[in-house]
């Protein structure tokens, strides 16, 4: 069964007073492209994390987005006095030099760089911490990998009803092709007659000349093609992975099509043909963002 290029996926869990969330979005992209974004603590992990989400996710513009939120109370704040006394000492003597007024420096003086910090030690990672990490990455894949399947599913009904579009017409092409050719045959007889007149016509000559035109007109091979590549197309939607793979038959369908199109000489398969190109570009269409 094939899957969709988009997906989202979430999940989140606890450790220690602290809520570790992580995120997956995708879009269609030709290779992976991982943005993975994640905090500080996490980074030294960051090699190991890409290569275990490679082998799951394969293909597409994929952002990861790991944030971890404080269950606890918020850590209380340190002032650093010598620092702040330092900035108002300097800033009071600013404004008296450009006789400015005082009356915000007190203001001015709690905004300025590192006199607020929050009493935190810095601390290693926590091995368990990184398991659970690891876990929830794991259950946001698969939720996400749920996600892609289930789009793959409406991909794949849409592809269904396309193929069984252009299966349609090409049924009609193939009806109206007996006819066509001797509409040619009739149409030529006819064009002849009018030009030169019937006793000087080498008869033998003229059927000669007439099968080799009507040759190069024949579809017999490219409706037997056609409809090769459609069942083939059919049968490779329930392999997994097969997005490039379905991208290369659609191409020989056009082909197929194309070159009946240019042999036909007859207006109501051309018809046809115009239709089953448009079937062929929203299958195309479609076919970007399957993985």
């Amino acid at each position: 069964m094939i899957k969709s290029m988009t997906g989202f996926g979430k999940a989140s869990d606890e450790f220690s007073g602290k809520k570790i969330t992580v995120e997956i979005r995708s879009l269609n992209s030709k290779q992976l492209d991982l943005n993975l974004r994640m905090p500080y603590i996490y980074k030294e992990k960051e090699l190991e994390l890409r290569g275990e989400i490679a082998k799951q996710i394969e293909r597409g513009k994929v952002d990861i987005s790991i944030y971890t939120e404080a269950l606890q109370e918020a850590l209380p704040i340190a002032i650093n006095k010598t620092l702040a006394k330092a900035y108002y000492t300097e800033l009071k003597a600013l404004a008296e030099e450009l006789h400015e007024s005082e009356s915000d420096l007190f203001k001015l003086t709690m905004q300025m760089p590192d006199v607020l910090k929050a009493e935190r030690e810095l601390v290693e990672l926590n091995l368990d911490e990184w398991k659970l990490v690891k876990e929830t990455v794991d259950k946001a894949i698969e939720a996400f990998q749920k996600f892609r399947t289930d789009e793959g599913k409406t991909l794949s009904n849409e592809f269904e009803m396309r193929i069984g579009f252009i299966v349609k017409l090409l049924t009609d092409v193939i009806s109206l092709d007996d006819a066509r050719v001797e509409n040619i045959r009739q149409r030529i007889k006819n064009n002849i007659a009018e030009l030169i007149e019937k006793d000087k016509i080498d008869e033998n000559r003229f059927e000669q000349e007439l099968i080799y035109y009507i040759e190069k007109l024949d579809i017999t091979e490219e409706k037997l093609r056609l409809k090769t590549h459609l069942d083939y197309f059919t049968a490779t939607m329930k392999e997994l992975g097969s997005g490039r793979k379905m991208g290369f038959i659609a191409q020989e369908i056009g082909r197929e099509i194309n070159t009946i199109g240019s042999k036909a000489n007859d207006s109501s398969i051309q018809k046809l043909v115009v239709q089953m190109k448009d079937e062929l570009e929203k299958i195309k269409e479609q076919l970007l963002n399957v993985l």
